[in-house]
């Protein structure tokens, strides 16, 4: 088989995306039809209602807890960022990468590529 041109496959997935979104859309259509689905999603409505009132009042009592929280996500997104840049600068320097955690386990970067619109 041929190597395929990144075109024809960006074209092929184009095309794959909007049958997909077609048949979602479809499949949306045919349960807003459905009165016993109306009727259900009228009642989970109102379970999740309650249910956020439920969570509020836990949360008013793990206040500090959840400032912590916050602040940890905040710290872990920030080092895996920089992990992430230490990572590729290491790789364009042609030297080894990989980390170890507290079990042993080697663990190497994975790297993607992603395309975006331009403008």
């Amino acid at each position: 088989m041929p190597m395929q041109n990144i075109q024809e496959v960006f074209s092929r997935l184009e095309k794959s995306q909007t049958r997909q979104k077609e048949i979602k859309r479809l499949y949306r259509d045919a349960l807003d039809a459905t009165p016993e689905y109306q009727e259900i999603g009228e009642k989970v409505k109102s379970l999740r209602e309650r249910k956020k009132q439920v969570e509020q009042a836990i949360k008013e009592s793990f206040a500090k807890e959840l400032t912590e929280l916050e602040d940890l996500s905040v710290d872990i997104e920030s080092d895996r960022e920089l992990m992430s840049d230490l990572a590729l600068t290491q790789l364009v320097k042609g030297e080894n990468v990989s980390v170890t955690d507290q079990y042993e386990n080697e663990y190497e970067p994975v790297f993607s590529v992603k395309f975006k619109k331009m403008k």
